[in-house]
């Protein structure tokens, strides 16, 4: 058994804040020791938290899902992410042809089965999408279920799955196949009425994709997707916060409005995360253009984000006023809770040694997955 005793100055377990913490990591897993302290205790200056986990990331370090389906590209991811905190990621694939979609699974089914280090699952953010909220989805891969889908929805080797879709064009009877395959469903890109998407709700969807982005908008007369969103108590949003998807105000309203707990942190990340580049290749012969830390597409829309995990709690603690210990739970507890993943979001005796060293400002000093620091 391979041992090594930590101590924090300061240690988030996920619920409190405790000093001079003691910590050992045991074939990669969190323990709190009563024997005597050894020589070889590390000390770690700084705040260590959980480490963070990101439900819907599309490529970083220079690497993008879509344009290659490695094993190779989600390394890159990880790393990329790594810098910043994140110890878990969920690869995504946007919207794009069903044999793009099948060499994503191989990818992730390969890394699964190789305990390739923070690669969850997968996530497909489309194609099932509505046309008017595509985003900068492309229109031409926009297209309803068919079995070539629900064959790589149904496969039991990648891990987590999510798939993110319209409600309004997707039949009940499918979403309740894709629960029971063990698909978590989320309501995005969506153009839905509120009576729709809570019927989502009802047969087995639990997720909003990038909250108030993409879906439709909370009216007087008709709630839409984000009323429904902010209304229903046990369903999960994402929530980027990186100062261009959504107003401060909105995201505080909505913190204000949702239950406590259901709404998670994410990124929507793009290639350039942990790089210095400024534009990559996109569908349909676009680009994707970075002006300071925003993305557009050369069509004008919004691309995802060079947002990372350790910014969005800053971010979530410095402009929406959440208080530190909540905002490292959006970023940690509350995605492993969307994601079931009972042994990480925390650093309780048993969880996965999945820990981050943060200094004072919040950022990003270690990170460290399954004990080994990357």
């Amino acid at each position: 058994m391979s041992r090594q005793l930590y101590r924090a100055k300061k240690l988030f377990d996920g619920n409190t804040f405790i000093s001079n913490m003691v910590f050992a990591v045991e074939d990669g897993k969190i323990a709190y020791p009563h024997d005597e302290l050894s020589t070889d205790l590390i000390e770690l200056d700084g705040l260590v938290v959980p480490g963070f986990i990101d439900v819907q990331v599309n490529g970083g370090g220079g690497a993008f899902f879509n344009a290659e389906q490695t094993t190779s590209c989600l390394a890159k991811m990880v790393s990329a992410h790594g810098q910043f905190g994140s110890t878990a990621l969920m690869p995504t694939l946007i919207t794009d042809k069903v044999e793009v979609m099948a060499k994503a699974a191989d990818a992730t089914a390969e890394a699964i089965a190789n305990g390739q280090a923070g690669v969850l699952g997968i996530h497909f953010e489309g194609p099932h999408l509505s046309h008017p909220k595509k985003g900068t989805h492309s229109e031409q891969y926009i297209r309803s279920i068919t079995e070539q889908e629900f064959e790589i929805y149904a496969r039991q080797d990648l891990g987590v799955k999510m798939v993110t879709l319209a409600p309004e064009t997707v039949p009940l009877q499918d979403i309740e196949r894709l629960v029971s395959l063990g698909v978590k469903v989320c309501v995005g890109h969506s153009n839905a009425d509120y009576q729709t998407t809570m019927n989502a709700l009802h047969v087995g969807a639990d997720g909003f994709t990038h909250l108030f982005n993409a879906m439709s908008a909370f009216t007087s007369r008709e709630p839409g997707v984000v009323g429904a969103a902010l209304w229903d108590d046990n369903s999960w949003c994402g929530l980027i916060v990186d100062g261009h998807h959504v107003h401060s105000t909105s995201a505080k309203l909505a913190l204000r409005a949702k239950q406590r707990g259901k709404i998670m942190l994410v990124t929507d990340a793009m290639p350039p995360v942990g790089t210095d580049d400024m534009e990559f290749d996109f569908f349909d012969g676009r680009k994707v253009i970075r002006t300071g830390d925003r993305l557009n597409s050369t069509t004008g829309e919004l691309a995802g984000s060079v947002l990372d995990m350790a910014s969005a709690v800053r971010n979530t603690v410095n402009w929406l006023d959440v208080p530190l210990s909540e905002s490292l739970r959006m970023a940690s507890l509350y995605p492993a809770e969307y994601l079931s993943l009972k042994t990480k979001g925390h650093l309780r005796d048993g969880a996965d040694a999945d820990f981050v060293v943060l200094d004072d400002q919040i950022y990003t000093q270690a990170t460290f997955i399954a004990g080994k620091q990357i």
